[in-house]
Parts: C-alpha cells; sequence; structure tokens
C-alpha cells in the first residue's frame, strides 16, 4: 500500500501543491473544475475529523493531568469511582482472583471516572456534557489556534516541538520495554507475519487507511503545506525521504508497544492478542496499566501522555491548516483576517466537538471515526489522480515537475499515477464496502441500525459535494450544449504565476 498507493500520490500532491500554489479548493481550477465538489469534500471530512480527533487529544490530557501525583490513580480499586468487580494487576497476577465477571482498575478509570460512560444509554441516550473533558478539549483548541494564527510560520515553530519529541519519548520507551521479562515474545509476536490474514479483504482496507491517514494524501494537509514551499524546492526528495520517515516511525512504534504488551502476557499468562487490544482501548486502558507496574511509573505515564498530546496535535495542526489554506486561497479578502477566521473555526470545532465530551461520547467518537473519513476519503483520492492523470494529463503534469525540478517524474511513477494507484485505490473503494462491520459497543454489541443509517449519512454528506457541485457548474455556471458545458468544465480556468526569476525548464 505504501509503495503502490501511499508514496506515488504523496509525491503526486506534493508536486501539485508545489507548482499550483493554492489549496484544496483553488487547485480545481486548474487542473479540473468539474470536480472542484471534492474540494468541499476535503473540507467537510477535515471538519469531521477535528470534530472527534481533538476529543482524543483531550483524553490524553485529562490522563496528563490525572498522572501528576504520588501515584498513577489506575494503579489500584481504592478509589470512588471503582466497583466491587475492580481488580488491580496485583490482584490479577494471583489468576485465582481472576473471573469473568473482574474488570481491570485502568478499564475502570478510563470508563468510570475519564469518561463516565455508565451514565450514557448507548448513542440513544448519550448524556450531558462531562466538563472535565469539555475543558480539557476548549484547553487543546486554545493551543491549536496560537499554533495556527499567524499561518504556517506559527504552526512550523510549534511542529518543531511536536513532531521530534515523540521520537525521545519513543526511545525511551522502547528502551524501558526491552528490559523488562517477557518483552521479547511480544516483538516476536510483533515481527511474526499471519499470511493466511491476506485473504481478508479487511486487512488490506485497514492497511490502505493506515497509509492514507498517516501520509495524509486526499486530505488537503500535503497542498497546503507544499503551497508554501519554494518553486523550485526539490518536493521530490522530500516525498521519499518523508513517507520512508513516516513508515519507519510506524514500525519502530510497534517495538515500544509490543515489548511492553509481552511484559503484560508474561505476567498474566494470557495470550499477547487478547492483552493487545486496539484503538483507544490500547491507549488508554492496556498501555497506562503496563506503565503503572514500573518503577517511577509517574513518570513514564506523564512522558507517555506527552507524547501522545503532541503527535494528537502535529496532525491537527496540518488537518486545520488545510481547511484554512483552501478557504483563504479561494476567498482572498478573508487573509486579512485571517486570525478572526481562523478563531471562528476554532469555535466551530470545538462547538461540533461537545457531542463527543458528553458521557456517551466515546460512542459518538466511535461512530465518526468509522464513517467521517474513511469510504470518502479513498473516492476523493482517486478523483484527484484521475484529473491529474487522465484530464489534465499526465505529460502536462510531468512537465509542470521538470519546471521545478529540471528533471521529469521515472516512468515507475507514471505508471502508478495512470494506471496503478486509481485501480488499485477504485478496488479499495469497493472492498470497503463490501467489508463493512458497524462499530460495536463492545466485543458483540453492534451499533443499533439507526446509528448506522446516521453514520452513512456523515459519510455521504462530504461525498454529496462531488456531484451537488457538477450539476451547479453544469446547469449554472456553463452555457452551450451539454457536450460543450462538460468540455469547458474539465478545462483549466487558469494558469499559476511562475516567478520569473526560476529556471523554467520546458
Amino acid at each position: 500500500m505504501l509503495v503502490f498507493g501511499g508514496v506515488p500520490v504523496f509525491y503526486m500532491e506534493l508536486a501539485l501543491g508545489q507548482f499550483q500554489r493554492v489549496g484544496c479548493l483553488t487547485v480545481w481550477k486548474r487542473l479540473c473544475p468539474l470536480f472542484k465538489g471534492a474540494g468541499y469534500a476535503i473540507v467537510v471530512m477535515a471538519s469531521y475529523v477535528a470534530f472527534y480527533y481533538n476529543t482524543i487529544i483531550a483524553w490524553a490530557l485529562y490522563y496528563f493531568f490525572s498522572s501528576m501525583r504520588l501515584k498513577v490513580p489506575w494503579i489500584s480499586c481504592d478509589n470512588d469511582w471503582n466497583t466491587d468487580n475492580c481488580t488491580s494487576f496485583e490482584d490479577r497476577k494471583n489468576t485465582s482472583l481472576h473471573t469473568n465477571y473482574s474488570v481491570a482498575s485502568s478499564e475502570e478509570f478510563y470508563s468510570r471516572q475519564v469518561l463516565e460512560s455508565f451514565r450514557a444509554d448507548g448513542l440513544s441516550d448519550v448524556g450531558g456534557i462531562k466538563w472535565s473533558i469539555a475543558l480539557c478539549l476548549a484547553g487543546v483548541f486554545v493551543l491549536v489556534y496560537f499554533a495556527l494564527w499567524k499561518g504556517v510560520k506559527s504552526s512550523g515553530k510549534a511542529v518543531w516541538v511536536t513532531a521530534t519529541l515523540p521520537y525521545l519519548v519513543l526511545t525511551v520507551l522502547m528502551i524501558r520495554g526491552c528490559t523488562l521479562p517477557g518483552s521479547h515474545d511480544g516483538i516476536v509476536y510483533y515481527l511474526t507475519p499471519q499470511w493466511e490474514q491476506l485473504k481478508n479483504p479487511r486487512v488490506w482496507v485497514d492497511a490502505a487507511a493506515q497509509v492514507f491517514f498517516s501520509l495524509g494524501p486526499g486530505f488537503g494537509v500535503l497542498l497546503a503545506l507544499s503551497s508554501y514551499n519554494k518553486f523550485n524546492n526539490n518536493c521530490y526528495r522530500d516525498a521519499i525521504i518523508t513517507s520512508g520517515i513516516n513508515c519507519f516511525t510506524s514500525f519502530f512504534a510497534g517495538f515500544a508497544v509490543f515489548s511492553v504488551l509481552g511484559f503484560m502476557s508474561n505476567v498474566h499468562h494470557t495470550p499477547i492478542d487478547e492483552v493487545a487490544g486496539q484503538g483507544p482501548g490500547l491507549i488508554f486502558v492496556a498501555y497506562p496499566e503496563a506503565i503503572s507496574t514500573l518503577d517511577g511509573s509517574v513518570f513514564w505515564a506523564i512522558i507517555f501522555f506527552i507524547m501522545l498530546i503532541t503527535l494528537g496535535l502535529d496532525t491537527t495542526f496540518g488537518g486545520l491548516e488545510s481547511v484554512i489554506t483552501g478557504v483563504l486561497d479561494e476567498w482572498p479578502a478573508l487573509r486579512k483576517r485571517r486570525e478572526l477566521f481562523v478563531l471562528v473555526l476554532i469555535i466551530y470545532c470545538f462547538l461540533g466537538g461537545l457531542s463527543t465530551t458528553t458521557y456517551g461520547g466515546r460512542y459518538v467518537v466511535e461512530l465518526l471515526d468509522s464513517h467521517a473519513a474513511p469510504f470518502s476519503i479513498l473516492l476523493v483520492v482517486f478523483l484527484e489522480i484521475i484529473a491529474v492523470s487522465w484530464i489534465y494529463g499526465v505529460r502536462r503534469f510531468s512537465g509542470d515537475v521538470e519546471a521545478m525540478l529540471g528533471f521529469r517524474p521515472g516512468i515507475f511513477w507514471q505508471v502508478c499515477w495512470t494506471v496503478v494507484s486509481p485501480v488499485l485505490i477504485l478496488l479499495l473503494f469497493v472492498l470497503s464496502f463490501i467489508s463493512y462491520n458497524p462499530p460495536l459497543y463492545g466485543k458483540d454489541d453492534p451499533f443499533p441500525d439507526w446509528a448506522v443509517g446516521l453514520g452513512w449519512m456523515i459519510s455521504a454528506s462530504s461525498l454529496v459535494c462531488i456531484p451537488s457541485y457538477m450539476f451547479y457548474r453544469l446547469v449554472f455556471v456553463q452555457k452551450g450544449s451539454l457536450k460543450e458545458r462538460i468540455t469547458q468544465s474539465i478545462v483549466p480556468e487558469e494558469v499559476p504565476k511562475i516567478e520569473p526569476e526560476l529556471p523554467v525548464y520546458l
């Protein structure tokens, strides 16, 4: 997925943004105006992601503040929020105390203290707002605002911290994890392939989701940030190095995680796949519990959640910058009021995210996470590749790259852009529907049908921008016969202004 889907699209978007020098809305005027609805779809997706993604950062911020005490609060069952079924890590080391009804103290801290989800009745009644989480969310958005209000100059300075600090923390956690008994088993489990899983379509869809979410193509982030590059910046080198570092980071992080999970498996005498869990359960239950067993657990907890917060902020900066750049490029008059526009956007995202801070907010997060972007992003990327390679033309696009770098993209990239990547992404788009499973309340309790229907409405609300804009353009903007209107709508309306002092190799 990385080689044939992620990197080619990553390279294409970097080059496209750097040459066209505009964001996710205006760029379609210079490629294929008929597909401009895909730009609006990106804005809608980015806002949905901002609604729930920052809430997860808020949870991490809550854990961060909760860790600042003599001992981490999820280590024991002697707290007000614990039930009679609570068992601490020390209790479960004695297998005779472990029953089917026992609940880990770390799980109770997450569900009964942090989220208080027992006060909600699923999505049918999410309860009121948990104000401590809402305040943490407000704090996250304040940090985001002051990182974005001045543009890439301010966000670039913030990223020096948010993008580099996690490497230091990961290294420290990995070294500590590898010194624990049982860590070797966890690492072996992590590195051992399960080849039979290649028959599972869900694995391929998840692999694509991981690559696209981590690299960022289709979200407008790469277009926005690369539009600020110098015209002759070597975006090809940037694409190879950045995507390589990204892949290495994911691989490297696995050692820090699975060395600790191996330790947990060793202590509990249970298989690693039962210890690991996934999603929030891994981040906020399994790993914090493992940290609580280490000497100096408060220190390890603090640096772990600092890492989560900085990683989350780093992603949020890029996602919202794509919206900001796209809107300001489309309506340049707003640039004089950038600080005010960013403030309005932040307030809008905060209000949109309040539903995720309710007692049933974890279910809202799950619903948005499974429907806000995974389906839409694949179609947007597919249309982007079609617009660049088949309508704008891969030869013309290769000429644009040559104008910036002095050399044309190789045959591998051109074949990927024209055939391999669009076919692969369209296939994944279809498979994502075929292999769809509704989100679950627990292990075996799926969301009700009305909630699943709401999720599909969320997915459709971004995708509907594409045919809606096509209809608007063909009916109200263009003149002539239908054929003439379509022809006019796939021809670029404007061309970028290239700095005259720079060499142009055309």
